[in-house]
C-alpha cells in the first residue's frame, strides 16, 4: 500500500464550547483532499489526542472517513504508553474501517529499545491494518534507534515511519538500515526536502492545512528531477514551516486556518491561545504566500 506524498496531521475542530465539532471536521477533511493531501491523519498530536476521549476519536474517524474514505487515506492515531490500550484503540480503528495507523513511541515511561520493539510488534500483531510508526523524541523523551526500526520492518504489517527526530544522520541511518519499500515520512515541514534527498517518501504535515498545494508541488518536483523547483518551494515554505511551530503545535496552525478563512475553533487545556507576538509571526508567513483573506 502507497500512502501518498503529503498526509495531513489534521487538527480537531472545535465549538465555541470545546466540544468537537463533527460537521467542521467532515468539511476540513474534505478541503484538505482538495488542496493537495493524498491523506489524512486523524486523532494525532496535531488532532490534540491526549484530550480526546474514545467516544470522540470513534465518531471522529467516522465521520472523516464518510467525508474522504473513498478518495484519500485515512489514518488512525491509535498509539499510547500503553500497549494494552494501544491495541485497544487500534482494534476500534480496524473495527471502523480506517486504512492505516499510526503508533507513536510511548511517552513518559521512556522504554528501552526492546520495550520499544515488543510494544510495536505486539500492536501490529493484533491487527490487519498498515502500521506507520511515529518517532518524534522531543514529544516524547524516547527516540527509536534505527537498528529497532529494522528490526520492525521486517513485521509484514508495520510498513513505514514518520520520523521527527529532527536528525538528518538518522534519516541517512534509517534509510541505510531498512529495506527499499519502507516507507519514510518527515514528521517535520522544515525538513521535508532534505529527507526526500535522503530518502523519504514525503511528510506527514502540519502546513498543508495552509498550503497544501505547495507542499504537494515540492514533493511532485523532487520525484520527477525537478530539483531546482522543489528547492524554490521548499524555500518559500520555510518561513511558515517556522512560524507553525513557533509556539506548541497545534496553536499556530490553528490559529493559521481561522486567519485564512478557515476557522475550526481554539485548542484544549492545558493549551491556550497564541500571545500577540506569536500571532504577528503567524501572520507575517501567511502575507508572505499571499493566504491572508
Amino acid at each position: 500500500m502507497d500512502f501518498g506524498s503529503v498526509i495531513t496531521a489534521m487538527v480537531t475542530p472545535f465549538d465555541a464550547r470545546g466540544e468537537v465539532d463533527y460537521g467542521r471536521a467532515g468539511e476540513l477533511a474534505r478541503f484538505l483532499v482538495e488542496n493537495g493531501s493524498d491523506g489524512v491523519l486523524v486523532a494525532g498530536t496535531t488532532g490534540e489526542s491526549p484530550t480526546l476521549s474514545l467516544q470522540e476519536r470513534t465518531r471522529l474517524l467516522e465521520v472523516v472517513l464518510e467525508a474522504v474514505g473513498e478518495r484519500a487515506l485515512v489514518m488512525a492515531g491509535t498509539g499510547t504508553n500503553a500497549t494494552a490500550d494501544s491495541i485497544y484503540l487500534t482494534k476500534r480503528a480496524e473495527a471502523i474501517g480506517a486504512h492505516a495507523i499510526l503508533l507513536v513511541t510511548p511517552y513518559y515511561n521512556k522504554p528501552p529499545q526492546d520495550g520499544l520493539y515488543e510494544h510495536f510488534a505486539a500492536i501490529a500483531r493484533a491487527t490487519r491494518l498498515p502500521v506507520m510508526l511515529y518517532n518524534v523524541p522531543g514529544r516524547t523523551s524516547v527516540n527509536l534507534a534505527p537498528p529497532t526500526v529494522a528490526r520492525l520492518a521486517k513485521i509484514e504489517n508495520i510498513v513505514a515511519l514518520k520520523e521527527a527526530s529532527g536528525s538528518l544522520d538518522q534519516m541517512s541511518e534509517l534509510r541505510r538500515a531498512t529495506p527499499p519499500d519502507f516507507m519514510i515520512y518527515s514528521g517535520d515541514d522544515s525538513l521535508t526536502l532534505p529527507m526526500m534527498a535522503c530518502g523519504a517518501r514525503g511528510v506527514v504535515s502540519v502546513i498543508s492545512h495552509v498550503a497544501g498545494r505547495a507542499v504537494r508541488e515540492m514533493c511532485e518536483h523532487f520525484r520527477a528531477g525537478r530539483l531546482a523547483d522543489a528547492r524554490d518551494r521548499h524555500l518559500r515554505l520555510y518561513p511558515l514551516a517556522k512560524a507553525l511551530f513557533v509556539t506548541t503545535n497545534p496553536i499556530p496552525v490553528k490559529a493559521a486556518l481561522e486567519l485564512i478563512g478557515f476557522p475550526v475553533g481554539g485548542v484544549r487545556p492545558p493549551l491556550c491561545p497564541p500571545g500577540e507576538k506569536e500571532l504577528a509571526v503567524i501572520r507575517g508567513a501567511l502575507a508572505e504566500l499571499e493566504l491572508l483573506k
